[in-house]
């Protein structure tokens, strides 16, 4: 199952926490995510390009 399929059942069947770790396992796994710290206010934003930058990409995806 690809990582979004797995996305897509979790979100599907909320309750069942085996999808869920299994979701987060396979996060982990792939490691395509950018580790930040908690933001104080929406302008600690400009302090992270890279994920703005991803959140920009996918939101472009997503929509089309």
């Amino acid at each position: 199952m690809s990582q979004q399929e797995l996305k897509e059942y979790f979100l599907a069947h909320r309750n069942n926490s085996e999808a869920f770790y299994a979701y987060v396992d396979r996060l982990h796994e792939e490691g395509n995510w950018v580790e930040m710290p908690p933001l104080n206010s929406v302008e600690d934003l400009n302090n992270y390009p890279e994920f703005t930058k991803r959140c920009d990409e996918k939101f472009k995806r997503d929509r089309y």
